[in-house]
Formats: structure tokens, sequence, C-alpha cells
């Protein structure tokens, strides 16, 4: 795979801000620290960054496949509606952009956002 240069703009930023946010939970998190709504946030917020950066290119993509079939898998042992019921080979899944994101949840009354420091 050849060098990607420089990313577009905000994409840095935002990519460090999932990655401190992502961090921040798992430190909040433990084997009882979880409910079937926040499992499922954090589930459709994986399978929108794989897709995001699958299309980066095929090759990524067929290689990020299998992360699409792990949160479909962790969806059913939590007992999770899953859209799909049969998940795609990871060969098709990798050169068939999907049609639609995956279904998102609201944020709940009050949300103000993540804040970062200055």
């Amino acid at each position: 795979m050849e060098s990607w240069g420089r990313a577009a703009p905000g994409v840095e930023q935002h990519a460090e801000r999932a990655a401190d946010t992502a961090c921040h939970l798992a430190d909040l998190t433990g084997p009882g620290g979880w409910s079937t709504a926040a499992a499922e946030d954090v589930l459709d917020t994986i399978d929108t960054l794989t897709e995001a950066l699958g299309g980066a290119g095929p090759e990524l993509a067929q290689a990020l496949a299998a992360v699409a079939a792990a949160t479909g898998d962790a969806r059913r042992l939590l007992g999770i509606a899953v859209d799909d019921p049969q998940p795609e080979p990871p060969a098709a899944a990798a050169f068939v952009p999907a049609a639609r994101r995956p279904r998102r949840r609201g944020l709940g009354p009050g949300f103000q956002g993540i804040r970062t420091a200055p």
C-alpha cells in the first residue's frame, strides 16, 4: 500500500478525539459497567469508523471486513437486533460499499458534546 500523505482538514483532530474518548470509556468500564444501550452505541461507533477507514481502499476494506463480522457476532451475543441477519462474506463486503450507515441512536436529552482541553 502506498504512502498516504496528508489527511483532509479536521480528520486528524477528530481521529485523536475519538481515540481519547475511547480511552476514557475503557478506563470507566469494567465487567459490570455496561448497559445494552452503551454496548449498542459502541458497536455502532466501531462499525461507522471501520466503514469510514475502509473507504480508503479495497485492500484496507478487505482487511477490516472481519471487524464488521465481529460486531455483528457481538450484537447477537448481547441480544441486540442485527439489521442484516446474514453477514456478507468478507471478500464481497470488501468490494461492495455499504448502502447505508448503521442506525444511530440519539445521544439523549441534555447532551452537550464532548469537552476537550483548550
